[in-house]
């Protein structure tokens, strides 16, 4: 199969764990029952971004505030959402957005959202994430590629997400080779428009291809038109329970 290369070969038969990143539910007044579920016991959760109104919005929110509290009590880690818009935001804008963050919501880190692949972008990415590190202690730092960017960003952020789009892409992708120097807890991948009957062929790939953190739904983008990430997938309880007792090959 496509997807299955050289380059990870052992992946399969390591001890990591796969657990979800929540790529950012609608805001908790629209969405209850997902920001509900969150805090079942057991669920695999490596973290789970905030996004208030396409970023921390213009004031407090309390809906939000106790959302990330419960999460948090919780014991789960909880990212503020920063729009890097490919570049165009910035520094100011992203590091700004990042203090009402944690002077609101105390997040745990940042997911660095639409943000740049290309080698000649690294040395500002690289300021911005020094600067989120130097404002909030142990920030956990995700890049939001979507896709496979110069390898020189795996070594900025704790994770990246190298693929973010359509199950009709996923099922023929190919990891980038120097993935391998990296262990799969370094890389995430959000899939939306996967139907249930194929999700154990979305986990195999995961696994092959070396990314611990996942994010799978049936939900689609309804051609650019909606977020498929705004609400639960209809097979949550069964994707939880197989990643709870682990992804057979």
């Amino acid at each position: 199969m496509p997807y299955v290369t050289s380059t990870r070969t052992s992946t399969a038969s390591t001890d990591v764990r796969t657990g979800f990143g929540i790529p950012g539910y609608a805001h908790p007044l629209l969405a209850p029952t997902e920001w509900g579920e969150l805090t079942r016991p057991g669920t695999p959760l490596h973290w789970v971004v905030l996004n208030v109104a396409d970023g921390p919005g213009s004031r407090p929110d309390p809906h939000c505030l106790e959302a990330a509290g419960r999460l948090r009590n919780a014991g789960v880690r909880v990212l503020g959402h920063l729009d890097s818009t490919y570049g165009a935001r910035t520094f100011g804008e992203l590091v700004s957005d990042a203090q009402r963050y944690l002077d609101w919501y105390q997040v745990d880190g940042f997911l660095l959202d639409r943000c740049p692949t290309e080698r000649g972008s690294l040395p500002e990415i690289r300021r911005t994430v020094t600067t989120l590190r130097a404002i909030r202690d142990d920030a956990h730092i995700v890049l939001g590629h979507g896709t496979h960017p110069y390898p020189g960003y795996a070594e900025t952020a704790d994770q990246l997400v190298t693929f973010a789009g359509p199950w009709s892409d996923y099922r023929w992708s190919q990891v980038a080779e120097w993935t391998a120097d990296h262990p799969p807890e370094r890389f995430c991948h959000f899939v939306h428009g996967l139907p249930r009957p194929h999700l154990d062929e979305a986990l195999r790939i995961a696994r092959w291809q070396g990314a611990s953190t996942i994010y799978f739904t049936d939900r689609t983008d309804r051609g650019g038109r909606t977020d498929p990430w705004e609400t639960m997938p209809g097979y949550w309880d069964e994707i939880v329970s197989r990643i709870g007792t682990g992804v057979s090959e």
